[in-house]
């Protein structure tokens, strides 16, 4: 019996018909760049990255696992959306980006193949996007050797989030396409907690991320009411 795919058709092919964008810093991805250098700033001050395996989890054409591998980790991306693995492949060729793979798989099939395989997993912006956030949870605590990290970002479902992330973003400021978020698929952070508490992972950090439209510049914050990172740790 195949085991369904925890995967909405429509998100992947919505990432899927802006493939050709991701590593244009002025495109729909503009805001993934613009905060790639502050995630990035804040996992490998928690956690050494360099000698590291990691595992990014819906990379997506690669913006944040191509980073992690310039910092000496030897790094894997898995997505569901072909044509982003494509770009994210093409751009390591072209960039020479060293110690970096692409698979398309899902996490939850990799976590039965390679089970506490990796020293870090990040999944950035992507909960909020599958049908069963907790199953891709529970996968990312499978895949982590026991001590390690594992990064999650997402967006809060508040009120705030839904004005700032939603209206502001996508139908004010046209920062992002329109219905590239749903206010019913948003997490809480205790949600989150949760969902990481249940998978035996242990919350060790949390950040919130800031947008100032005056400035147009992004900020860490302990204000997780709209975008927020959880930095997790394996313990057993």
């Amino acid at each position: 019996m195949t085991e369904a795919l925890n995967a909405d058709p429509a998100e992947l092919a919505k990432f899927s018909d802006l493939a050709h964008h991701w590593w244009d810093p002025e495109s729909e991805f503009r805001p993934l760049h613009q905060i790639n250098p502050l995630r990035l700033g804040w996992i490998s001050s928690i956690v050494g990255l360099d000698q590291q395996r990691v595992l990014d989890v819906g990379c997506g054409g690669g913006i944040l696992a191509d980073s992690i591998a310039r910092k000496g980790a030897d790094v894997t991306g898995i997505d569901l959306a072909s044509k982003s693995l494509r770009v994210a492949q093409l751009h390591a060729l072209e960039t020479g980006t060293p110690n970096i793979q692409y698979r398309e798989v899902s996490v939850e099939t990799l976590a039965q193949e390679t089970p506490e395989s990796f020293d870090v997993v990040t999944c950035m912006e992507m909960l909020e996007h599958v049908p069963d956030p907790n199953s891709v949870v529970q996968a990312c605590a499978k895949l982590v050797k026991p001590g390690g990290w594992v990064f999650f970002s997402t967006l809060h479902r508040s009120a705030k989030a839904f004005m700032l992330a939603i209206v502001g973003a996508e139908y004010v400021l046209n920062m992002l396409p329109r219905g590239t978020h749903e206010y019913d698929k948003m997490i809480r952070p205790s949600e989150l907690a949760s969902s990481c508490r249940g998978a035996g992972l242990d919350v060790i950090h949390t950040r919130g991320l800031e947008y100032n439209p005056i400035t147009q510049r992004y900020s860490l914050t302990s204000d997780t009411s709209v975008n927020y990172m959880l930095a997790t740790r394996k313990f057993s």
